[in-house]
């Protein structure tokens, strides 16, 4: 049976000033993400946008959420099969093409996991569970685009 799960964030622009949108370069880009009971986050577009480069932009939340959501599914099944991983970093790399109009879309992302498991015996599936973990990441299978893996499995 299927189930659903709701979600809600309140953006909201800070950028205005003193004219609001009266010219595409008399505001700022600035907003902020709030989702309940959780910190608040400030973010921006892209600096190739008029963006704020201190903030975090939709795109960098984009490949963070690709990226996040593998490693939390990865977790689960290597927890399932037994295998003890004691550390996981991903070098995430996405690739935007901006099209003549201005518009653009995501054409890659490759995950770059380095995980570090307890013996040497868990290094195959380690591997293998990479595969799964993308069948079954949600952020994902809602992309239109494969999502690419290239773990180091590795042994300390």
């Amino acid at each position: 049976m299927s189930k659903e799960h709701y979600y809600k964030a309140t953006i909201n622009w800070t950028g205005n000033k003193g004219t609001g949108t009266s010219s595409y370069r008399n505001y700022e880009r600035t907003h902020t993400i709030q989702i309940a009971n959780k910190a608040l986050i400030e973010g921006s577009s892209d600096p190739a946008f008029r963006g704020d480069k201190t903030k975090h932009n939709p795109e960098d939340f984009f490949l963070s959420s690709l990226s996040s959501c593998h490693m939390l599914w990865y977790l689960h099944f290597c927890s399932e099969e037994g295998i003890i991983v004691t550390q996981y970093t991903d070098e995430a790399t996405g690739i935007m093409i901006e099209t003549t109009d201005g518009s653009g879309h995501f054409t890659s992302v490759t995950l770059h996991p380095t995980v570090i498991v307890a013996e040497e015996s868990m290094i195959e599936k380690a591997k293998e569970l990479h595969h799964k973990a993308g069948q079954f990441c949600f952020i994902a299978r809602s992309v239109n685009f494969p999502v690419q893996h290239i773990p180091a499995v590795l042994v300390k």
